[in-house]
């Protein structure tokens, strides 16, 4: 099986264990943890085949390309905004043979996985973004990681952003430039974790489009939601979208 196959049949089966719009985080996911332990949560996914979102989809794109050391991952967050209110995102960046793409889930088609065809990590950034725009969507920040250890066992914990760009307030060519340095230097394996040693204290995250949590389980009060985009109208409640998601009423 060749690479691009491979990826192909991991996107496959996370597409079979369904996104998870039931309000309800199965797996608890702490960015801190050492990369062993997100291991060991990703192997419990595999066991109990629940539906995932796309954090937990990054965690289980890294579990399930371990065993191809050709096969470069990094975390990809985006930060966006729409109708007053910001969304957080993040995918499992591919690189390999000179080509980017990505692995993940959301609730749209078009911002989780992309073909390992694309010829820089900027062209692969901006696909993303023009995504984005069939929702509303503005994308305010890129957060990019650095490479994941093919070491299961490692106790370095994940670098989510080695590199954050504001690109609400940058122009593409300066966005491209500083992508493609960034990337540059990541196959030249000379960037170094900044907080490994030291990770800090995540910051809250936007308003949530899953529908609305119990306040007495300390379990979903320590996870983290997935905030791709959904449609909003102007009522008061959470209504089913088809099957793709869930439409926010405000």
């Amino acid at each position: 099986m060749s690479i691009p196959e491979w990826l192909q049949a991991i996107q496959t089966y996370m597409k079979m264990l369904q996104y998870n719009h039931t309000g309800t985080q199965f797996f608890e996911i702490r960015k801190t943890r050492p990369l062993s332990g997100l291991m060991e949560t990703a192997k419990e996914m595999t066991r109990e085949s629940l539906p995932i979102k796309c954090l937990e989809a990054v965690i289980l794109g890294i579990y399930l390309t371990n065993g191809q050391p050709s096969v470069e991952r990094f975390p990809i967050s985006f930060k966006t905004h729409f109708s007053g209110n910001y969304f957080h995102h993040v995918v499992l960046g591919i690189y390999c043979n000179g080509r980017y793409g990505s692995l993940g889930m959301s609730r749209r088609s078009d911002l989780m996985d992309k073909p390992l065809t694309y010829r820089t990590l900027s062209d692969l950034i901006f696909e993303f973004e023009d995504s984005y725009k069939k929702y509303l969507h503005s994308v305010k920040k890129v957060k990019i990681g650095l490479y994941v250890p093919h070491e299961p066992h490692s106790f370095q914990p994940i670098e989510w952003k080695q590199l954050v760009l504001n690109v609400s307030k940058m122009m593409r060519t300066e966005v491209r430039k500083e992508l493609e340095k960034f990337a540059r230097d990541m196959r030249m394996k000379i960037l170094k974790p900044s907080s490994a040693h030291s990770p800090t204290k995540e910051r809250p995250r936007g308003k949530s489009l899953s529908p609305r949590r119990r306040q007495g389980s300390p379990q979903r009060r320590a996870c983290k939601r997935d905030k791709s985009p959904a449609v909003l109208d102007k009522k008061g409640d959470l209504a089913p979208l088809n099957e793709v998601g869930y439409q926010l009423r405000i």
